[in-house]
């Protein structure tokens, strides 16, 4: 599919959508790579977004790993719709400490209806990365809306 969606430049809006987000500005993340059926959250560790023993905050991973599964998802849908996060699960790996945490969402199978999507976050350090999170979520369709919502 390309990334043209009826006429909305599909990465201009996830763009615009991502900058709405207020839980992602607050853990300071920001938006990588788009393109379709993929999207990359990158989170800069900061004592803001740590648990008690340093490592990155299993919320914070959570919280990027579902919106990467999502605009991935939202990558693929055409104009006027959105979609929302009906279920996720997400294992935790190895704890999240590194210069960044990335979380790459990708879909696995897009639907009318209902996506299932995925994200790896991973550690990076030293221009290497080790996996700490698995999620995979079922993202719904929903009609009037243009980006995610969960």
């Amino acid at each position: 599919m390309s990334s043209e969606l009826h006429g909305i430049d599909g990465e201009e809006r996830i763009r615009a959508s991502f900058a709405k987000q207020g839980l992602m500005a607050t853990l300071g993340a920001s938006l990588g790579s788009v393109t379709p059926g993929h999207v990359e959250i990158i989170l800069t560790p900061s004592p803001a977004v740590s648990q008690q023993h340093g490592f990155v905050h299993a919320g914070a991973v959570s919280a990027i790993a579902d919106s990467a599964a999502g605009y991935a998802g939202l990558s693929l849908m055409p104009a006027g719709r959105g979609v929302l996060t009906t279920e996720f699960k997400i294992n935790l790996v190895a704890p999240a400490l590194g210069e960044r945490i990335v979380a790459r969402g990708e879909v696995v199978k897009s639907g009318r209806t209902l996506t299932l999507a995925q994200a790896k976050v991973f550690a990076q350090n030293d221009g290497r990365e080790k996996l700490v999170a698995l999620l995979t979520a079922t993202l719904m369709a929903i009609e009037g809306q243009e980006g995610v919502s969960d």
